[in-house]
């Protein structure tokens, strides 16, 4: 069985120039991480380092003040912290979300689009490396800023 990064990238390189290929792509990533395809975002780009997700303001992932809810805006940009970082990190390294801040800086309304880019430092043993995913709504303001933090270690032999 293939490790998950290698799945998600043949998964991406076979679906995503197909009609409708990124929705697919969006559905298979929610089955293999249940609680991120709980918003229903869309992947829009993924490259090593590089991911871009958007997520529709609907009832489903709004609060009870009609905005988008500040758990899915995490979800949202751990998510989107998460592809960028799995597509980046080497063969020979694991990695592990050991911590999440998340900045607010307006209410999140309409079409939301995350992005996050990583370069991913030497490991030669333990070391945490922060990741940002920015979401912006569709004026491309920032409404909300999720720092991951990540600890990158060397993948025990198998």
């Amino acid at each position: 069985m293939p490790a998950p990064a290698q799945r998600i990238a043949s998964a991406w390189s076979r679906l995503h120039r197909l009609p409708g290929g990124t929705w697919l792509f969006s559905r298979f990533l929610g089955l293999m991480v249940p609680y991120t395809g709980t918003i229903g975002a869309h992947v829009r780009a993924l490259e090593p380092g590089y991911a871009r997700i958007t997520l529709r303001d609907r009832r489903h992932v709004r609060q009870h003040l009609g905005s988008v809810h500040a758990v899915a805006l995490v979800n949202l940009g751990e998510a989107t912290s998460g592809l960028a970082m799995l597509m980046a990190v080497p063969e020979g390294v694991r990695s592990i979300v050991t911590g999440l801040r998340a900045e607010y800086f307006k209410k999140a309304r309409g079409l939301l689009t995350a992005e996050a880019r990583v370069t991913v430092p030497a490991v030669t043993g333990p070391v945490e490396h922060v990741v940002q995913a920015e979401i912006k709504d569709a004026a491309g303001e920032l409404v909300c800023r999720v720092s991951v933090v990540w600890r990158l270690d060397l993948a025990l032999p198998a």
